[in-house]
């Protein structure tokens, strides 16, 4: 017996990290917290084959269940996940809302403690379907009131859960200093040539949310300034249709999805702009690894990527405003706002400060009973008692007395 206490870690496709932020932050957490816990991951067999599947990695237990972890199976996916860790977890942390039909059963009748992190504003994403937008809905709720801690990963997001749900949302953001600045060597850049000239940078999952047909439409506008994108853009129409139309433009560098981390890096790294379409979500991986590196930003104008950058960067609503920005400003004026998102970041988007975020709040939950409200205590007072007490002072004239 070690004496740690048992963490599960639920809803990512898995260990080794390979597929998004939720991913990246279980693997900055295993290796932060490893000491401190004793970790389980669970992952998606449809993602791991057999033969390379690990029993364990950096330390933490891992365990496979025959299902992805996303779309329409992440449901089964985290409840199996969920009802398994019941059975030795002391806290169960779960990322994303998709099993959350299960914690008031958990709740009910177990002592399990449960952080869950909402995932920004899920159901609004377009991507969904009207059935899965009005599951996510209603999951988000179920999520807040019967976790013992929830995460937001922006204060837009916490301000959001405060006025729906009248508790306080932890804000725990995301690290970004695994990324590495990459000098281009004579073999990058003959195997890039872009990096020989200036040129933006983006990338993304092609979803409609992230605005690509805007920032496509405005450098298809501007030919004398290169613009390289990567994302997924076979995985849907819009995708497909985006790639055909602006492909023909010289200037419109798109390229199909980089999971080498050296080769992403070298190519953001070394752009002299990044730009941010993300009109959903809280605060983006994309977009904090970006400020990390030292790059100017510009990013679609939402209260999310105001806060996460603090203000700080340049932003835009439309193909115009990105044509405005780009023509205009200043190579010293690029300049400083590098300078300031890097602060910024440097400040706030490293794992050591993540991680202990994320200790705090699983220390927390085990000592402590009740979520903090938000609500004025007032309001748990009865209308009958409310009344009782207004009678009172009515029948007290002095304590309406005001010295003049």
């Amino acid at each position: 017996m070690t004496g740690k206490k048992k963490l599960a870690i639920i809803g990512t496709v898995g260990l080794p990290a390979r597929y998004g932020g939720f991913e990246t932050l279980t693997e900055h957490l295993v290796k932060q917290l490893g000491d401190q816990y004793e970790i389980t991951v669970y992952c998606s067999g449809k993602k791991y084959p057999k033969e390379t599947r690990k029993n364990e990695y950096l330390g933490a237990r891992l365990k496979y269940l025959p299902l992805q972890a996303n779309g329409l199976q992440s449901i089964p996916y985290d409840t199996i996940s969920i009802l398994q860790s019941l059975f030795y977890a002391d806290v169960l942390l779960i990322l994303g809302v998709a099993g959350a039909w299960v914690l008031p059963f958990v709740k009910l009748f177990t002592k399990k403690k449960i952080i869950i992190s909402i995932d920004g504003v899920e159901w609004k994403r377009d991507k969904w379907s009207k059935i899965a937008r009005w599951y996510l809905w209603w999951a988000e709720k179920i999520a807040v009131k019967y976790s013992h801690a929830d995460i937001s990963d922006n204060e837009s997001i916490q301000d959001y859960t405060a006025v729906r749900y009248g508790t306080l949302s932890n804000i725990i953001e995301y690290g970004a200093d695994h990324t590495i600045n990459v000098k281009p060597t004579p073999a990058d850049k003959e195997a890039y040539p872009f990096l020989n000239k200036p040129y933006a940078f983006k990338v993304c999952r092609i979803e409609p949310e992230n605005n690509i047909h805007i920032v496509l439409e405005a450098f298809s506008q501007m030919p004398k300034y290169t613009l390289v994108m990567i994302g997924n853009w076979k995985n849907s129409e819009y995708g497909a249709d985006l790639k055909k139309r602006y492909s023909l433009f010289p200037n419109l560098l798109l390229l199909d999805p980089i999971y080498d981390q050296r080769k992403l890096d070298l190519i953001r790294g070394n752009a002299y702009v990044y730009i941010h379409g993300h009109s959903a979500g809280g605060t983006n991986p994309s977009l904090v690894e970006a400020m990390y590196l030292g790059l100017p930003i510009l990013t679609f104008d939402v209260s999310y990527n105001r806060t996460t950058t603090e203000n700080k960067a340049f932003y835009f609503k439309n193909a115009q405003d990105i044509v405005q920005i780009i023509e205009n400003t200043r190579l010293s004026e690029l300049r400083i706002r590098s300078a300031q998102m890097k602060e910024v970041a440097d400040r706030r988007y490293t794992w050591s400060v993540i991680a202990q975020k994320y200790d705090f709040l699983v220390k927390s939950v085990l000592v402590n009973k009740k979520k903090i409200s938000v609500k004025p205590a007032v309001s748990d007072i009865s209308n009958s008692s409310l009344l009782e007490l207004g009678v009172a002072h009515l029948q007290s004239p002095s304590l309406f007395y005001e010295k003049r």
